[in-house]
């Protein structure tokens, strides 16, 4: 393979078919060398497909996938520089911790002393030398998982793909695997390319994000960029919460547009590409973007009345009835820093917006 790119993997219109159902329609992308990439979207959004596709596990109906600058199309999956993590971890049962991880080396024709000291030195990476002995079934979930990292490791890919490899584990755990997986992943250099539907676990882990819904790719870019700058309304809603807000663009001044919510409230925001005066679409306001007061402010303020605190733990989840107009979420952080104040069900108040807090979508 060559390495004169510095894209670990080109997805050139890639299209996936089965018989009459089309499952990715004209994917492109790049993929960097050395990032951890993620696919991300609902079940059925084609994620997967183009994982296998990448992988060998499924063939390609038009376009075409390159590996450092080679088209990999006919490549058979063992022959292809990569390997894939799944969700269910696959471990050979009879086998210790060590020979489970040797024993893909050893097919590929490693010495079994080469194998097990590769495997020895794969455990350390992943913190479990000490249960090298031991046999699957005397592990924990998190340590089987870290367990078939290691073995997909072991014969340093180019890139690794991991299918959800984390949605079998506990909360706490897959919080605590999701920092393990960075770490190994910048430790070793190696392209990850990663897929899930859990729009928390991609911002966390991620350098960059595609957002796929219905065989398409609904936009690409940094774990910032795509919560802060949604395109859609279908990411803004998908990732993270949001308020969407139906509006009415009623001028545009100084690319700053004039929108009206209903009930004689009006906010502005950026102006975007494709929404003109007189068009009415979307508005998205994250909840934590927004604080409440007892008057108005210099920026945007929103006369409205408590209908209910929703205690979450590290925030306050706030519902507010605008008069005349739609509902507002705002969302508190549960502390005494700052001047932010909690209001109680039925007071009057307002909801002032950060500014840039406001995004119009091209629904």
């Amino acid at each position: 393979m060559s390495n004169t790119t510095s894209n670990a993997i080109e997805v050139r219109d890639a299209v996936k078919r089965y018989g009459d159902f089309t499952a990715l329609k004209r994917i492109s992308l790049s993929i960097k060398d050395n990032e951890f990439f993620t696919l991300l979207g609902p079940s059925g959004c084609g994620k997967t497909t183009l994982l296998r596709m990448i992988a060998g596990f499924e063939d390609v109906t038009e376009g075409a996938i390159f590996l450092y600058g080679d088209e990999i199309e006919n490549l058979p999956p063992h022959q292809r520089p990569v390997n894939t993590v799944f969700q269910n971890y696959a471990l050979f049962p009879h086998m210790t911790i060590l020979d489970n991880v040797a024993f893909g080396l050893e097919m590929r024709g490693k010495s079994k002393d080469q194998a097990r000291s590769r495997a020895g030195e794969m455990l350390e990476l992943v913190q479990l030398s000490q249960f090298a002995a031991r046999k699957p079934s005397q592990l924990s979930g998190g340590q089987q998982q870290r367990v078939a990292l290691a073995r997909a490791l072991a014969p340093q890919p180019k890139v690794l793909l991991l299918d959800e490899p984390l949605s079998a584990l506990d909360l706490k755990l897959r919080k605590a695997m999701q920092l393990e997986l960075k770490h190994l992943q910048r430790e070793t250099g190696i392209t990850f390319i990663f897929v899930t539907h859990d729009q928390e676990e991609a911002l966390t882990m991620s350098d960059r994000i595609a957002v796929m819904s219905a065989g398409e790719m609904q936009q690409l870019g940094g774990p910032k960029d795509i919560y802060e700058k949604p395109r859609n309304m279908f990411v803004a809603d998908f990732i993270g919460e949001t308020n969407l807000l139906e509006v009415s663009v009623d001028g545009i001044n100084n690319g700053r547009a004039v929108c009206h919510l209903g009930g004689g409230h009006e906010l502005t925001c950026d102006a975007v590409d494709g929404v003109g005066v007189g068009s009415h679409v979307h508005m998205s306001v994250r909840p934590e973007r927004l604080y409440m007061s007892d008057k108005p402010v210099e920026t945007e303020s929103l006369k409205g009345r408590i209908k209910e605190n929703i205690f979450v733990g590290t925030d306050i989840t706030t519902i507010v009835d605008l008069e005349d107009g739609p509902e507002f979420v705002v969302r508190t952080s549960n502390s005494d820093r700052g001047n932010k104040r909690i209001f109680e069900p039925g007071a009057e108040m307002y909801v002032n917006m950060e500014l840039g807090a406001a995004r119009l979508l091209v629904d």
